[in-house]
């Protein structure tokens, strides 16, 4: 799995002088000082009180793609620093995530029309450290204004006055140096129209008619009347901002049962964002189980969680799709003891706080879900070879799992495992765990070729408390069939008669997965088309929709399907897992 962590620039040694430095540098350099005022009060006071209102209701917002839900369309961002992003967003879909590097402070910046001798009011939301925002080229004071950091979005706001030959001007957002990334919506350059084919004048109404449909323990169904001038709505659940949608209604999912939620929904457009609506309230239905997060069901589908921002969307557990059962943390980290497994919230996925995390996690078990912790990855440094590593690991996934709430564990160690001494460890952890601990495998393609090798070997060991083994059907070119024949990555055949040796090598069809990317910048090589994962899982339960390689008998009990990752997934709108999710829940 690849857990390269990009967006994350490392915090020099300098930064605390630099930012003290830097900050105070600001205020003369980049104008934070509050914009000047008027000398001349009389004019002002003798300004009529209907010029006044005239004048505000010819103001539009004279900013383009103010809410990025075009990309960085009319938006130039120094060094290609930034991008939109899904997640997380203000208003809208989208939003910009800007990333300092280096000496840059990753400035964006768009030149705006404006008329001369007039006044603008200058706003965005932000998040993150050390947001600014300001405008330049006014042709009298420019002007900036900027945040320290915030893990929420906050407003910044300012004016500026434009010169008597001004018609246009610069207005920038830029982070600062060696900080972390940024966030920007709803910028708003608000005065008289410069001529520029400017967007909507006016922010939505407040929704109205918010109410509730079907209620289950672990979901709700909002709808609301629709606004005219809205292009989105933004759902919020006890003040937190839960959901998007394009329409006037939305299920609100992983919730926890007996529970009472109080919801609101804003209207939005390139202007900016609607006031939350009249909050209505709602008490979800009694839970069938213990919200333990057991048993997996019979059919399952798997997706892994990216605890970092490697340009995939970045989610929080409450925004991974339903159709998911078992959910794997992705990855823990390995400490100085041998064998022994410690877990890092990255900063970059959003969380407020471990607490949040630990919630998104329960709400998840509520719903049924399993989640549990997944060891390894492409970069996982954890290594199992001896009686005291093997109880080392033991030992510490187990305080993971009281500590979070973890149903299990995942093993996904691809530079080499000990069959000998993980069996020990896994067992080990067994027994401290219980019954009902979560055990699933993700192998590269090359480990599952026959039972000789460490990580068949060790599924094989571990088979009375093994869940599913989802192998890795990607990034590995051509591999050997259970037949035989040589078959090339990405198509049915490769799926199926991969899948074969895993069924006639000893593993229960239940513990067997189809492990594919979610799409194609999930994976360097192998990617299939959700069509292709559905005719494979069709020829292995029921012998239709194969290729060319049949398999001998039908495997009715074949677990289902798992994707890296659930981010990719949601970069793709879902279409994975809304395709594969419904094959795998409808198998014999």
């Amino acid at each position: 799995m690849d857990r390269v962590r990009q967006g994350r620039p490392g915090v020099r040694r300098r930064i605390g002088a630099a930012i003290a430095v830097g900050a105070a540098a600001a205020l003369t350099v980049t104008g934070l000082a509050a914009p000047a005022q008027s000398a001349d009060a009389g004019a002002a006071d003798a300004r009529a009180t209907d010029a006044k209102t005239a004048a505000a209701a010819a103001d539009v917002n004279v900013a383009k793609n103010a809410g990025f839900e075009s990309d960085l369309s009319n938006w130039t961002c120094a060094a290609n620093s930034g991008a939109a992003v899904t997640t997380p967003v203000h208003g809208g879909a989208k939003a910009l995530k800007a990333t300092p590097s280096g000496q840059g402070t990753a400035e964006c910046s768009q030149i705006v029309k404006v008329k001369p001798n007039s006044t603008y009011k200058l706003s965005s939301w932000v998040q993150g450290s050390y947001a600014y925002l300001g405008a330049r080229g006014t042709g009298t004071t420019d002007v900036s204004t900027w945040t320290p950091g915030n893990s929420s979005w906050q407003q910044l706001s300012t004016s500026f006055t434009t010169g008597a030959n001004t018609t246009s001007v610069t207005v920038y957002t830029h982070g600062w140096y060696g900080q972390s990334a940024y966030y920007v919506d709803d910028v708003s350059v608000l005065g008289p129209d410069g001529g520029g084919d400017t967007e909507p004048e006016e922010i939505p109404a407040v929704p109205a008619g918010l109410k509730a449909g079907t209620t289950t323990s672990t979901s709700v169904d909002l709808s609301w009347t629709p606004v005219s001038t809205a292009t989105g709505y933004t759902v919020y659940r006890d003040g937190t901002k839960v959901a998007s949608s394009s329409g006037a209604s939305t299920t609100v999912t992983g919730l926890a049962p007996e529970t009472t939620y109080s919801f609101q929904v804003s209207a939005g457009n390139a202007a900016g964002e609607s006031a939350k609506s009249t909050a209505v309230s709602v008490r979800t239905a009694k839970g069938s189980d213990g919200g333990d997060g057991g048993p997996v069901p019979k059919h399952a589908l798997t997706g892994y969680w990216q605890n970092f921002d490697n340009g995939a969307t970045v989610q929080k557990l409450r925004d991974v799709s339903s159709q998911y059962d078992i959910i794997a943390v992705s990855f823990a980290d390995a400490t100085s003891t041998p064998g022994q497994i410690t877990f890092n919230l990255d900063p970059a996925v959003g969380y407020a706080s471990t607490a949040d995390f630990k919630a998104d996690i329960a709400a998840k078990k509520a719903a049924g879900k399993s989640v549990i912790l997944s060891v390894g990855g492409e970069k996982g440094t954890i290594s199992v070879n001896s009686d005291a590593s093997a109880t080392a690991f033991a030992n510490s996934a187990y305080a993971l799992m009281q500590e979070y709430g973890f149903n299990g564990v995942d093993i996904d160690l691809e530079n080499g495992i000990n069959p000998t001494y993980m069996t020990k460890a896994l067992r080990q952890l067994s027994a401290k765990a219980g019954p009902k601990m979560v055990l699933t495998m993700a192998p590269q393609t090359i480990d599952m070729q026959s039972t000789s090798g460490g990580y068949f070997q060790t599924a094989l060991n571990v088979k009375d408390i093994l869940t599913v083994v989802n192998m890795q059907y990607y990034n590995s070119g051509s591999m050997l069939g259970c037949d035989g024949k040589v078959y090339s990555q990405g198509s049915v055949d490769f799926l199926t008669a991969l899948a074969c040796i895993q069924l006639e090598g000893g593993l229960d069809p239940s513990q067997v997965g189809i492990g594919v990317p979610a799409s194609t910048r999930g994976a360097g090589s192998g990617y299939v088309a959700p069509s292709v994962v559905n005719n494979a899982l069709d020829c292995l339960t029921r012998g239709t929709g194969c290729g060319s390689f049949k398999p001998s008998k039908p495997y009715p009990g074949l677990r289902g399907a798992m994707t890296w990752s659930t981010n990719w997934d949601a970069t793709a709108g879902n279409a994975w897992s809304n395709s594969v999710g419904p094959k795998v829940h409808s198998l014999p």
